[in-house]
């Protein structure tokens, strides 16, 4: 049946007077005409890629015929691993002047042509020349070059795939293949050992400028490792979610560090000097008031290894570091002398640093006492987050423990369970493991009756973890007893915190010394009721000496 067009125009005019098989041969047409645009629209888009394929191909031809294609599939490469078919360059200066200079290195020293490892270790990483030989190793195997060096293209296409990474979660599992296995999916002791030392060395170089050494060091990484792994070897997806899950903030300042010498390597290279901007990172150790903590003859619980572990796998919340107008001028006035350090001054600044600067020492059991009046005259008061370590000794088979109870706010006296989110419990002796984690976990009685008197961390109070009894003499840790050998609680808060404390602590003595003095009249005297009491006492010419 055929369709005129009066009988369409009819149909706009008078649609209902025709009849449905109208209505269906029009609808057959409008699919058709559509149809016919669909296939028009595909033609134009073959024809575009049919265009371009023919400019890739004669830039293809007109290559040097040194470089041979690789049989990979989708991808041409050169020997020394640049990608001929991603036209793309980067645009990011200073990877493009640092690929300059270490290919004009590289030339000068007779190694040919390209970056080889050797070079870039060099002059990149020349106080880690191990964590820059394996950051190479990581470029040569991505770029799937066949020569030992690469080549100026490939050097600036892997390097701004790194620079691209941003998932923290990614750069832990990028860091832990780094240092174990490039080409296998399993991950060794050996190689997370020497990654988190190669944290905590970074964390000591640039401590201030000054190198520090903590001879717990190897007994500190053994208990992380050996918590790890309950076998020799394991895969790199089950290590870098540990590690993520338990100590993430001390693999991602390795990161940080290597971006940095990517970065700003370049303005040092050619003139031979070292990046003192590095030593804003902000790397202090932490300072307290009364000596050097740190010092390998110290007696105390927190070394210099275990406060760079606590650091970070706390929340930042502990580990911000103090804002030092002093040390600050000084940064300021060496910037001010080298313009060309502002950059990289700027950037470091703003990273987070995997030692504190501001701990103190509030109450130590070895200087301070035991006992729970102690604790409370040096801990409450403090307007800050604290941490207390314990240190425990088995009743059952006599095995040395240490924990850590982070609370986020100030200890006080209450029957209720108190702390914020960030309150945690570690166990770092003989094995680290963030316990808990959450808030309302804390608890701390010693006067209110009728309720559990002492120091507590639990989530259901019926069945707390660390349970200090009211003496603080004994702990019990899920149920097994524990005799508590020392207590000390360091403050994480920022100086105010401490003045503060200190100055409430100073107006309770005045007042103390005002109360136990007070003047009064004879006449005041023969109606006071102390009188009366010493009268009942027995000594009624208690004030008559010569009687």
């Amino acid at each position: 049946m055929k369709v005129s067009e009066k009988e369409i125009i009819t149909l706009h005019i008078y649609p209902t007077k025709l009849p449905l098989e109208i209505f269906l041969r029009l609808f057959e047409i409008i699919l058709y005409k559509l149809r016919v645009l669909v296939l028009n629209l595909k033609s134009n888009i073959m024809g575009n890629q049919n265009s371009s394929k023919k400019k890739s191909n004669t830039s293809t031809q007109s290559l040097p015929t040194t470089f041979t294609p690789s049989t990979s599939k989708g991808m041409i490469r050169s020997p020394s691993g640049a990608d001929f078919i991603d036209t793309s360059t980067t645009k990011f200066a200073p990877i493009i002047e640092l690929a300059k200079i270490l290919t004009k290195k590289n030339e000068i020293e007779g190694n040919g042509s390209g970056i080889s490892d050797h070079i870039f270790a060099k002059y990149v990483f020349p106080n880690n020349t191990d964590l820059g030989m394996r950051l190479f190793r990581h470029f040569h195997t991505l770029s799937h070059a066949k020569t030992t060096h690469l080549g100026t293209t490939a050097f600036k296409q892997q390097c701004e795939r790194f620079l691209s990474i941003l998932d923290d979660s990614k750069v832990i599992e990028l860091y832990v293949r780094i240092f174990c296995n490039l080409n296998e999916e399993i991950a060794t002791k050996a190689g997370v050992k020497c990654l988190l030392r190669t944290s905590f060395d970074i964390a000591m170089k640039y401590n201030a400028g000054e190198l520090h050494s903590c001879q717990q060091i190897e007994k500190t990484l053994d208990v992380v490792i050996e918590t790890c792994f309950f076998q020799e070897s394991l895969s790199i997806g089950f290590v870098s979610k540990w590690l993520e899950e338990n100590c993430a903030r001390i693999i991602l300042p390795v990161h940080s560090f290597v971006l940095h010498l990517l970065t700003t390597a370049y303005r040092n290279i050619g003139n031979n000097i070292e990046d003192k901007s590095i030593n804003g990172l902000g790397l202090q150790t932490p300072v307290l008031e009364k000596g050097k903590p740190f010092q390998e003859e110290s007696n105390s619980l927190l070394t210099l290894s275990m406060a760079w572990l606590l650091a970070g796998t706390l929340p930042p919340f502990y580990a911000r570091p103090l804002a030092n107008p002093k040390a600050n001028k000084e940064s300021v006035d060496s910037v001010a002398s080298t313009s060309t350090q502002l950059p990289s001054q700027t950037f470091m600044t703003k990273l987070i640093p995997v030692l504190p600067s501001h701990w103190t020492l509030l109450y130590d059991t070895l200087e301070n006492g035991v006992g729970a009046n102690r604790f409370l005259h040096h801990v409450l008061g403090y307007k800050g987050p604290t941490l207390t370590l314990l240190k425990a000794r088995s009743l059952k088979d006599g095995v040395v423990k240490i924990f850590c109870i982070a609370a986020s706010t100030e200890w006080r006296e209450t029957h209720l369970y108190v702390g914020g989110e960030d309150s945690c419990l570690v166990q770092l002796m003989p094995k680290f493991s963030l316990m808990e984690k959450g808030g309302k976990i804390l608890y701390l009685n010693t006067h209110i009756r009728g309720y559990p008197k002492g120091l507590r961390v639990a989530v259901d109070p019926r069945n707390p973890i660390i349970a200090i009894d009211e003496q603080f003499e004994k702990v019990d840790v899920h149920a097994i007893t524990h005799d508590l050998l020392t207590i000390e609680v360091w403050g994480c808060g920022d100086k105010s915190s401490r003045d503060v404390q200190l100055d409430i602590k100073k107006w309770q003595i005045k007042e103390a010394e005002r109360q136990r003095t007070v003047k009064m009249s004879a006449a005041d005297w023969l109606d006071h009721p102390d009188r009366y009491l010493l009268e009942l006492s027995g000594r009624p010419q208690y004030n008559n000496s010569k009687n």
